[in-house]
């Protein structure tokens, strides 16, 4: 099973412009689990998971970080990053 973490923050510009992106992509994968995590309100999480910026996106293949990027993408690059880590 896929879960594609999201790492954000309410005053990120660039986390805000990635939300509508991200909720279209969770609308094309009915079998992955996408998670939103504020840093702000889970320091714990945003640690455990060594993020240093945001936006952070985590793709993990049960429970194996399999990629991860920083910033902005296309919902177009964020679908391939997601087929290619089946």
């Amino acid at each position: 099973m896929l879960t594609v973490r999201r790492f954000s923050a309410s005053w990120c510009a660039p986390c805000r412009q990635l939300a509508p992106i991200m909720e279209s992509v969770s609308t094309r994968f009915s079998d992955v689990n996408f998670i939103t995590i504020d840093v702000d309100e889970n320091k714990v999480e945003a640690q455990r998971y060594g993020i240093r910026s945001v936006p952070t996106v985590i793709i993990e293949r049960d429970g194996v970080e399999v990629t991860r990027f920083l910033g902005l993408r296309n919902e177009n690059s964020i679908v391939s990053l997601i087929n290619e880590s089946r």
